[in-house]
């Protein structure tokens, strides 16, 4: 009899639970897409896929808070009914009637901690991907709405089109503007280009194949006919640590340099470091005698120059002319004719993107053949190396080790540029949240995961004590001390991320919102109990 009756119950909670959590869903996940849709223009078939990605996210609020509404709403209709009176006045005790609730409440936190820990955040990685594999149509979409597109995360670079030829993935009409800290660094022009997406596993990389491109100087435009401009279309929505499963974030713990977030900070380091020894380096070596030659070599060849003295201007290395190049082909064993550079756009040098050990590209405009006077509007010398010394000094340990303040301080022998400091207190900033996001996130978890528990605990004891009223008056109340619990964890996460590692306060909040949950959970019972 009492195995009928708790089936009874827990049918009746189970049907009001499962029709809560579609309906708040639905409603919640069109909300959840509003923003991918304005802010990259996806198409229907996109929608419909971030639709069913965002779910698992929606469920996470979703489930306690339908199971909130179904024991309030169940239990209050079980006590109004007098049923409840009746199964008391049979023997039955409270425990007995409760059961089936406290199923779903336990129910509900396992979900609850599954969806959180593991399942949303893997469905937060399809979502991107299925975003990245649309990268090309998401372009071409922003392009015509709107006549631009910044490429993600951080805007760097900024493609305006005239036109967008969309079959045949072509741009009519277009400017690019590479812009770093806040400064504009080059901008190109072009009367077509071809766009190619080559796939990567963290980000797209975006190529833009120009045709009659012309490329600004200090002083004036320079034709350089054909060229192609390679750009990171980067994370859609944003490399976050709460989209991250527990063991991810683990990882990142002790591995800082596989968030992403840091890992960039850390690289641009890293290259702004090898910069300056690398600049240096060429003066040290070039102030010694005007006819004094700096040489680089790679695989292909090697070149070698002299100049007046090097400055980094933002992440270019400037030679100050007269400038002279001598460059060596090792495929043909040959030196090529020396150029000279006088006027025009100061000839430069240029760091790659490799993640360590990064090549070199001396950039040259408006140059004359030494021999002949012929100019030569853009000549470029790539696959270059740094000198072995800064490699080898660059190399002794881990990027984080190689650009923290003391290793940088000796390796320069002096403190480093204020561009370079800034990137270190970045650096150092960043680490520091990373590392406080991560223990705030889990403990969030946590205790909303653990918190559901004693939250549809009380919807239910409120149910039971509400008979006289409104059914709804029980949810009502319910909710408060959820609430209640919900701005406790929003709270102590803020005041963690605040205060930094140091404190311990911000986490002792979200602990005691949840104690003082499961407390009233047991006054309402202990009440109950009594009458």
């Amino acid at each position: 009899m009492v195995f009928t009756l708790q089936r009874y119950i827990f049918r009746e909670l189970f049907r009001i639970f499962v029709m809560a959590t579609i309906g708040l869903t639905l409603i919640l996940s069109l909300g959840g897409v509003l923003q991918p849709v304005q802010e990259y223009g996806v198409g229907p078939r996109q929608v419909l896929h971030i639709l069913l990605y965002f779910m698992p996210i929606t469920l996470t609020f979703v489930l306690p808070m339908a199971a909130l509404f179904a024991s309030a709403l169940a239990y209050g209709r079980f006590a109004y009914d007098n049923e409840l009176n009746a199964c008391r006045a049979s023997g039955i005790s409270l425990a007995t009637l409760v059961y089936p609730g406290l199923v779903l409440a336990v129910f509900v936190a396992i979900a609850n901690l599954l969806l959180s820990f593991h399942v949303m955040p893997y469905f937060v990685h399809l979502a991107e991907k299925s975003l990245k594999a649309d990268a090309k149509l998401i372009l071409f979409r922003n392009l015509q709405r709107r006549g631009y597109y910044s490429l993600p995360p951080d805007g760097r670079f900024l493609v305006y089109a005239d036109y967008v030829d969309a079959k045949n993935d072509t741009l009519l009409g277009i400017v690019g503007v590479g812009a770093s800290r806040g400064t504009v660094q080059e901008i190109v022009c072009a009367d077509a280009a071809v766009v190619r997406i080559d796939p990567h596993d963290k980000f797209n990389e975006v190529h833009l194949d120009a045709i009659g491109a012309k490329h600004m100087t200090d002083a004036d435009w320079i034709e350089v006919g054909s060229m192609s401009v390679s750009q990171e279309f980067g994370s859609l929505l944003g490399d976050n640590i709460k989209f991250k499963r527990v063991n991810e974030m683990k990882q990142i713990r002790t591995n800082l340099m596989q968030f992403d977030p840091v890992a960039k900070v850390a690289l641009d380091a890293y290259r702004q470091l090898a910069r300056e020894m690398l600049v240096r380096d060429i003066n040290e070596r070039l102030k010694t005698s005007q006819t004094s030659w700096y040489e680089l070599r790679g695989s292909a060849g090697s070149v070698r120059f002299s100049a007046a003295s090097a400055s980094l201007e933002g992440e270019d290395i400037v030679l100050t002319p007269p400038v002279m190049i001598e460059a060596h082909d090792n495929r043909s064993g040959e030196d090529l004719p020396r150029l000279m550079c006088a006027e025009g756009k100061k000839p430069f040098i240029r760091l790659g993107e490799e993640t360590t050990d990064p090549s070199l590209t001396l950039q040259l405009y408006n140059a004359r053949v030494e021999a002949t006077g012929q100019l030569v509007f853009s000549h470029a010398v790539s696959g270059l190396k740094l000198p072995e010394p800064i490699r080898q000094a660059l190399a002794r340990g881990s990027v984080l080790h190689v650009v923290a303040p003391e290793y940088t301080k000796s390796i320069l022998r002096g403190p480093p540029s204020p561009t370079l400091a800034g990137l270190q207190e970045t650096l150092a900033a960043r680490i520091e949240n990373t590392l406080v996001d991560i223990r705030a996130e889990m403990n969030t978890r946590l205790v909303f995961g653990i918190g559901c528990i004693p939250m549809i605990m009380i919807g239910i004891g409120l149910g039971i004590i509400q008979k006289g009223g409104h059914l709804l008056s029980a949810f009502g109340a319910s909710c408060v001390p959820a609430a209640t619990l919900i701005v406790a964890i929003i709270s102590g996460k803020n005041v963690a991320e605040s205060v930094g590692l140091e404190s311990l306060s911000g986490i002792l909040i979200m602990w005691g919102g949840l104690a003082g949950l499961t407390l009233l959970a047991l006054l309402i019972y202990a009440r109950l109990m009594r009458t």
